[in-house]
């Protein structure tokens, strides 16, 4: 009977916790308290995840220590407390009453007579097409590979890497990302919701949990397909670039998703130190990976 359920639990967990802190957000703007609801629903989702990734692992290998556990944390405070969800998140919320005369002042030809939910649909498809780029570039372009190495020298998943991210490399993405949108005219309000979603989806991406997809997988980015851009083979590695949805990976031929298992033996090919200050610097060392090496075939 435990079995039944906790296979019937890995179906239903991903789309469950992702309602549950869009509804506790959502009730956190009707209340015109969003960060302080935001913050509830990103703890609630970091503990029940880390409480899942004990009882139903998708590797039991990924639970074993790998000393970077401190380097996750403050590369977490730094790229996503600091620059994302300081920067983004709370300094745009916080912003709104200055920014939202401005941005509906401009022509713009985003559709600001729909209803809300649908504007946020339209801005997160909007938004991704900077995200892509600016990921597939971090991996496809080595002067950006440098930084993004950071995030792929883990050697496991799970909740706390989910933030491991060199500030540079957070920076990219949230410029080409929300560029799209103020250009378009688009509504703070739209702006607010898109850094909610992509905190909620990149913790459930890096999480170690047993969970089982479906149609979601060609609809969203989830931790089965994340496992497979995390490999070190980059003809796997190289794909999945989506941050939130699956769209521009499958016009641009990059969606991947293979029936058998995603590699556990995760990693990157180069060298890349272990502390954290050492991670810091790194990158701007000159010369650093001109050339990636070889693709090495999965475990």
């Amino acid at each position: 009977m435990r079995e039944k359920l906790l296979y019937l639990f890995s179906y239903i967990s991903w789309p469950l916790l992702f309602t549950v802190c869009m509804a506790i957000t959502a009730y956190g703007f009707s209340k015109d308290q969003p960060v302080l609801y935001f913050n509830f629903a990103y703890a609630f989702l970091a503990i029940s995840l880390l409480l899942l990734e004990q009882r139903m692992s998708f590797a039991k290998e990924w639970n074993a220590d790998d000393g970077q556990t401190l380097t996750n944390i403050a590369h977490t405070l730094v790229s996503k407390g600091g620059v994302q969800t300081l920067l983004v998140f709370s300094a745009v919320i916080g912003l709104t009453d200055h920014i939202k005369p401005l941005s509906e002042s401009v022509d713009c030809i985003w559709p600001r007579d729909w209803p809300l939910v649908p504007q946020i649909v339209l801005g997160v498809v909007a938004a991704e097409f900077g995200l892509y780029w600016a990921h597939r570039l971090s991996h496809e372009w080595m002067p950006l590979w440098r930084f993004h190495a950071i995030h792929h020298s883990v050697t496991r998943l799970w909740v706390i890497n989910t933030g491991r991210f060199h500030f540079v490399d957070s920076l990219v993405s949230i410029v080409l990302g929300l560029t799209i949108l103020f250009s378009l005219g688009a509504p703070i309000e739209v702006l607010q919701w898109l850094s909610a979603i992509t905190a909620f989806i990149g913790m459930l991406t890096h999480c170690n949990v047993e969970m089982r997809f479906g149609v979601l997988s060609w609809i969203f980015n989830t931790p089965g397909l994340h496992r497979w851009h995390h490999s070190r083979d980059l003809r796997e590695g190289n794909k999945n670039y989506g941050e939130n949805v699956m769209i521009w990976d499958h016009i641009f031929g990059t969606y991947f998703n293979a029936e058998r298992q995603p590699p556990i033996n995760i990693g990157t090919n180069e060298y890349v130190p272990l502390t954290f200050w050492q991670q810091l610097k790194h990158p701007f060392r000159p010369g650093l990976f001109r050339r990636r090496k070889p693709a090495k075939k999965s475990v």
